[in-house]
């Protein structure tokens, strides 16, 4: 069965067939969901979410380029209370920099990743880090704020494989998704290629980044055997193998067997 460690599907773009979707997900191989959060907005239907579908969790955590929300009084306190209090959540998430789009000021979006992965460590939680042409800032807090010590992964990895490295030394998984079978994934491919399997995981990001044939399309979970697949053809294994290392990593990641959730999911 795929792991989805990374979608949205609170998006809009879901509006019109959501339930019908998500309920034909593990018919079609699809056993397990984790949704991320970019603002508070999106954090109590992702919560919704995980109430009405047994096999999606959660990860609450304010995107870089929506942080200047975090500013407003109760917002950050509401997501502890939140971590303390709500066992489905497994990941703080998604936090970091983005140096592409630059909508929120830089100070403004180290303070909040900072302070976001402080709360990871408070609540016992990884971390899912977004990080856009903003490498050396990225990397230089996960070392300072000493993040070995919850883990998590870099989400939508788009770095070389030198800081893969530095991740994976870290305990950290690097997230693969349908950017992996663009025919400019140059990089990417050379970061499969370097990192070990058990470091991998899948992710969609939907509705965004669908693999090619779909690209510019409407990605879902069940996208993800494409992507499966080119991984397996870079590493010289079984789509099969690919998809169980995956679903275990994830499993790893998110702490599920250990803190006793994975069998309500099934």
């Amino acid at each position: 069965m795929i792991f989805d460690t990374h979608a949205h599907y609170d998006d809009e773009a879901f509006d019109p067939d959501r339930d019908q979707l998500l309920q034909s997900m593990q018919g079609q191989g699809v056993g397990l969901v984790v949704n991320v959060c970019a603002d508070d907005q999106t954090m109590e239907k992702t919560l919704d979410l995980t109430k009405q579908y047994p096999f999606i969790y959660a990860a609450i955590g304010v995107h870089p380029d929506h942080v200047a929300g975090l500013e407003q009084q109760g917002r950050f306190l509401w997501m502890q209370q939140q971590l303390q209090t709500n066992e489905k959540i497994v990941a703080v998430g998604e936090i970091g920099l983005d140096y592409y789009w630059d909508v929120c000021d830089r100070q403004l979006q180290k303070k909040w990743f900072i302070r976001q992965i402080q709360l990871a460590k408070e609540t016992k939680r990884p971390i899912i880090i977004h990080s856009r042409e903003a490498a050396a800032d990225t990397f230089a807090i996960m070392e300072s704020e000493k993040v070995k010590e919850i883990g998590g992964v870099v989400h939508c990895f788009s770095y070389s494989a030198e800081l893969a490295a530095k991740a994976i030394q870290w305990g950290f998984m690097i997230g693969v998704g349908g950017v992996l079978t663009f025919k400019n994934a140059r990089k990417l491919v050379e970061v499969v290629e370097y990192v070990p399997l058990d470091f991998l995981v899948l992710e969609t990001d939907c509705p965004y980044l669908a693999p090619v044939p779909y690209r510019g399309q409407r990605n879902d979970s069940k996208n993800l055997y494409l992507v499966a697949e080119k991984i397996a053809k870079i590493k010289g294994v079984s789509i099969e193998k690919v998809i169980e290392v995956t679903f275990q990593n994830a499993l790893r990641l998110y702490r599920l067997k250990e803190r006793g959730l994975y069998g309500t999911a099934r």
